[in-house]
């Protein structure tokens, strides 16, 4: 690919099954002049299975600055190089972003190869809200600034998801819980992909206790995917709703209205409006 000249090209590898890398990323892979690999050691046995051998540089996190000055110098050499991580798509997580920001400023192209990524595949399988996600990352390391990450996120309503290793995986769990309650829904999604894949959804009191006693769900790389809490805005219209639909079981919907302004503390335009509505429904049921 020397001739494309200054290209990067940002390609996802498998979280787990070797069947999992695309046909495009295998194309690029083996035509690209050099793989700038998280972990050489790490990827060289999939490189080795796929019988791609190209000229291995090693970019993570201990030697990022001086692996992307090597990599931009290639990139100005008119060569091309292909970035990866251990494991699903670099910088999520994952080493590169300084190597990225600097071939975009510098002109380079910065070229997408996606496929694999535990947050995407975690989220696909969850049975939790999608529409709306928050990415944290890795949890923090010391318990303090978990519990004060954790306290900042108690009233987050979007799906929230965090990768969390099998070191720390009890003590992260028992922080969400001192936090978020027992009934908080929480999806442990493990090893995905490989053979020993789990995918576990309960409240978290019960994955406290799950992951707790059984030795072999402390084991491997985790997602963990957290419900939101409940909207306060829809909360407070259920009730009002609630208010409302008693009220005009005994009153007109004028009065309704007025006595419900009184009590929930809300604009009587908008109740009345709304008692109309609800009227207008048990109407049209019966």
């Amino acid at each position: 690919m020397s001739n494309a000249g200054g290209t990067l090209y940002v390609v996802a590898t498998p979280i787990g099954n070797r069947d999992d890398i695309t046909l495009r990323a295998i194309d690029v892979l083996r035509r690209v002049d050099h793989i700038a690999a998280e972990d050489t050691r790490h990827s060289r046995p999939l490189l080795e299975h796929l019988d791609i051998q190209r000229p291995l540089i090693a970019l993570h996190e201990h030697n990022e600055n001086s692996a992307t000055r090597r990599v931009l110098d290639l990139l100005a050499a008119g060569e091309s190089v292909a970035l990866i991580s251990d494991a699903g798509t670099p910088l999520i997580s994952d080493p590169g972003f300084p190597l990225v920001r600097a071939s975009r400023a510098l002109g380079h192209a910065v070229v997408p190869v996606p496929g694999p990524s535990a947050l995407i595949a975690a989220l696909s399988v969850a049975g939790l809200p999608t529409d709306r996600f928050r990415f944290e990352g890795f949890l923090p390391r010391r318990q303090p600034a978990r519990l004060a990450l954790f306290e900042a996120l108690r009233r987050e309503t979007a799906t929230t998801v965090f990768y969390e290793s099998s070191h720390r995986i009890v003590e992260a769990l028992e922080d969400m819980r001192t936090v978020f309650g027992d009934a908080r829904q929480l999806v442990l999604a493990r090893e995905l992909t490989k053979l020993h894949e789990t995918v576990l959804a309960a409240p978290l009191a019960q994955v406290v206790v799950s992951v707790g006693d059984d030795p072999d769900q402390r084991r491997g790389e985790f997602v963990l995917l957290l419900a939101g809490a409940e909207d306060a805005g829809e909360q407070c219209q259920i009730a009002v709703d609630d208010l409302l639909r008693s009220l005009l079981e005994e009153l007109p919907v004028k009065q309704a209205a007025a006595l419900a302004a009184r009590i929930s503390g809300g604009r009587r335009n908008n109740l009345y409006r709304r008692a109309l509505e609800l009227a207008a429904a048990v109407s049209g049921s019966g």
